[in-house]
């Protein structure tokens, strides 16, 4: 026969299961929400038309995929924006805003590369979004190509 703490120690665990359960549930539906509705912080005019100085290649979507999954500091971008990129990192659970989906094509259509260029090195206000200005632009650059690669056909 079980014990009482065995029954409290099952119940317990199935809560936390169910809670987990419908935390996972309403943030896989919350980040990826699409399109999203932003306010974020407009560029200066001297970076909106900012374009990426590397051309379109493979092996630069690729760095920019290990950065995103790995390299990047201080937090490789996954664990908010997850490993397909939808938002739905292991970190963006208590984020508000949640994080940018960039799989999104009616949002991500809508930003200029220089946008994403100067969020990325100077970070978003009000959002989780840190800085990476260390970051050398080229490596910026081929975030924003991985990025971009998120909502292309191929992807």
């Amino acid at each position: 026969m079980l014990k009482i703490k065995q029954v409290r120690w099952i119940l317990s665990f199935c809560v936390f299961l169910i809670y987990m359960i419908c935390v996972q549930f309403v943030n896989a539906v919350w980040a990826k929400e699409c399109p999203q509705d932003r306010r974020t912080q407009k560029a200066p005019t001297s970076y909106i038309s900012k374009e990426s100085p590397l051309r379109q290649e493979p092996r630069h979507i690729k760095k920019g995929k290990v950065l995103s999954h790995i390299k990047a500091k201080p937090i490789a971008c996954k664990q908010c924006h997850g490993m397909q990129g939808d938002g739905n990192g292991a970190m963006a659970l208590n984020m508000n805003p949640k994080p940018r989906n960039f799989t999104c094509k009616a949002t991500m259509g809508e930003i200029p590369d220089g946008q994403l260029f100067w969020v990325i090195k100077n970070g978003s206000k009000g959002t989780g979004m840190p800085s990476y200005k260390h970051l050398p632009d080229e490596k910026v650059w081929q975030l924003i190509q991985y990025i971009r690669s998120l909502t292309s056909p191929a992807s």
